[in-house]
């Protein structure tokens, strides 16, 4: 039998964080709770939790506060919960590094998919291997070490930058689509979310293009994806 994944849910609505305890513990998960931000920095410090669903709206530290303070000592994945429509504030829960996000209300069992597929995520980059480094400008790839330097500088990245990245770098020269980006990083299940994409996108091209708004490394295909360009 697997080993259970510890999740922590942070949300200030009782009757939410009683619901998704007793789903999420049904469905085979371990579970902790917290009913604001703060609390919820001291558990993920103290227990270590495997990945953190965040509700956006509580009142003292909200989350977008909270992942921000997260990020400073924790790169646990973290799935976001907004209002419906909520588009501003998905979009900088992102940049934050939320891993991903729903939209309240949500049915349960998607919640649990992207549980899923944020753990295969997780299991196929540890099967990642490759001695292969790549060079593109001043850029170097380690895709053995998990690594990129922009000069002689090495660049920190999240784990889902990283994936993007590496995934452009091991098919270099050729066109990415939407849907093969999307299917492979986060799953089957965001094969229509381009959003996401954009978004970690804009983030990567942010750490490693000298002007990400007019980038030389990562090109945009209009419509259908993106390709890493190598001389």
């Amino acid at each position: 039998m697997a080993r259970q994944l510890r999740i922590l849910v942070v949300d200030d609505e009782k009757r939410i964080l009683t619901f998704l305890n007793s789903k999420l513990k049904a469905s085979g998960y371990d579970v902790l709770t917290a009913s604001n931000g703060q609390e919820a920095l001291e558990l993920a410090q103290t227990q270590e939790p495997e990945l953190i669903i965040l509700d956006i709206v509580m009142p003292k530290m909200d989350g977008l506060e909270t992942l921000k303070e997260l990020r400073s000592f924790s790169s646990v994945p973290v799935i976001m919960l907004s209002a419906k429509g909520a588009d501003r504030d998905k979009i900088k829960g992102l940049s934050l590094g939320a891993d991903d996000y729903l939209a309240k209300p949500f049915n349960p069992d998607e919640l649990v998919a992207r549980i899923e597929a944020i753990r295969r995520r997780a299991t196929g980059e540890r099967k990642t291997t490759s001695t292969e480094k790549i060079f593109i400008e001043d850029i170097t790839i380690d895709l053995d070490k998990c690594k990129v330097s922009v000069g002689e500088k090495e660049t920190s990245l999240t784990r889902i930058e990283w994936l993007l990245l590496s995934k452009l770098a091991q098919n270099a020269g050729r066109l990415m689509t939407y849907e093969e980006l999307l299917s492979s990083i986060w799953g089957p299940e965001y094969l229509n979310d381009v959003q996401i994409l954009r978004t970690w996108i804009s983030r990567l091209r942010g750490k490693i293009e000298k002007d990400k708004n007019t980038p030389k490394i990562i090109t945009t295909i209009p419509k259908v994806g993106y390709m890493l360009d190598v001389p």
